[in-house]
């Protein structure tokens, strides 16, 4: 009797690391995927998955399809540097989110896309849920912080890890974490910046930014354990390059400045410093989170092995987030010296 997948195409999936193989065969349930080390293995004309935006060497001349793969914008409880399994991804066929030199799937869902009355008002129960749960992508940190009582205005400016292709490929202007604090205390000189580095930096797993040890010149403190879910409540803006807190706080009505070019921004939801001239249309916040959270990534159970909603990806991550335990925290810190010496910090 013939594979009960035999009629499935093959997918390419080439340099994936053993911790991912996993999750990706089920997000890519709907093909036969093989894992290659390089693009030597793969056929002219064949169908590659890669990470992100990896460089497929000849892949015009070879005729290669590609399937970039990233992060979905809920992901975990725990960081994506610490190979923690993730509860969504995103599957991109023109693009990638995070590469604002070229359209996405994403991009051209958000620009051409309709959304029905059904559709909206899922989107507006599900923002509702995530708000209310004080669910982000990575879903970390332990500590309370409130804002000064004095301070009229409070601006959280989220660092990122600048080494990333969605700074390169994203922010066309800034491209530090300390030339944004700088060019935001520089616009709002009477505001009370709040300055939050990226949990990757935090954990040791990635590189500060240059001159990120100066931060602290250019905002009124600096928070690092507090859940992002938490400090947004706390706050009236972000200003940010791309990072994805810009998208959190929009779903929760907080006014966001982007200094780069997000998936986010461009819809008339978000202030632009640099901004796009093709994305022309006017999103509702329902419209945007209908194609960002619903429409456009892959939701993986850790429970069942299959692909679920995103309502239902919301409630393992509330459950997974229950569970996690101060047990768990000091075993993750152990790992993170090993995967230093491994994988090292880039």
């Amino acid at each position: 009797m013939s594979p009960p997948n035999v009629s499935k195409e093959i997918v390419y999936a080439v340099g994936f690391s053993a911790w991912k193989r996993k999750a990706l065969a089920l997000c890519l349930a709907e093909y036969r995927v093989r894992f290659v080390s390089n693009v030597g293995k793969v056929p002219d004309g064949g169908l590659l998955a890669v990470w992100g935006a990896r460089d497929v060497p000849f892949a015009k001349q070879r005729e290669f399809r590609l399937l970039r793969v990233e992060d979905g914008f809920l992901r975990s409880v725990g960081l994506g540097a610490d190979l923690i399994r993730p509860v969504s991804w995103v599957v991109d066929t023109r693009g990638i989110y995070f590469d604002a030199t070229q359209p996405s799937d994403l991009e051209v869902l958000l620009q051409t896309g309709s959304f029905d009355a059904a559709l909206l008002a899922r989107a507006r129960a599900l923002r509702a849920r995530i708000v209310a749960l004080g669910l982000t992508k990575y879903n970390v940190g332990t500590a309370i912080w409130r804002r000064p009582r004095h301070a009229a205005r409070v601006i959280l400016v989220p660092g990122q890890v600048e080494s990333d292709a969605s700074i390169a490929l994203g922010a066309p202007g800034i491209k530090t974490n300390l030339g944004l604090l700088q060019a935001v205390r520089k616009a709002n000189p009477d505001a009370h910046i709040v300055y939050k580095p990226h949990p990757d930096v935090v954990a040791g797993l990635r590189r500060k930014g240059a001159g990120e040890e100066d931060a602290q010149r250019w905002c009124n403190e600096i928070v690092v354990d507090a859940p992002m879910g938490q400090l947004l409540n706390e706050v009236d803006e972000v200003h940010c390059m791309t990072s994805l807190a810009g998208f959190e706080a929009l779903l929760r009505g907080k006014a966001v400045t982007c200094y780069g070019q997000p998936f986010y921004a461009g819809w008339g939801l978000t202030t632009d410093i640099v901004p796009m001239a093709r994305r022309r249309r006017r999103l509702s916040l329902d419209e945007l989170v209908a194609g960002a959270l619903i429409r456009y990534p892959r939701y993986m159970s850790r429970k069942k092995d299959a692909l679920i909603a995103p309502e239902e990806a919301l409630e393992e991550l509330i459950e997974w987030r229950a569970a996690s335990t101060g047990t768990a925290t000091w075993l993750r810190k152990a790992f993170r010296v090993v995967l230093r010496r491994v994988v090292g910090v880039r």
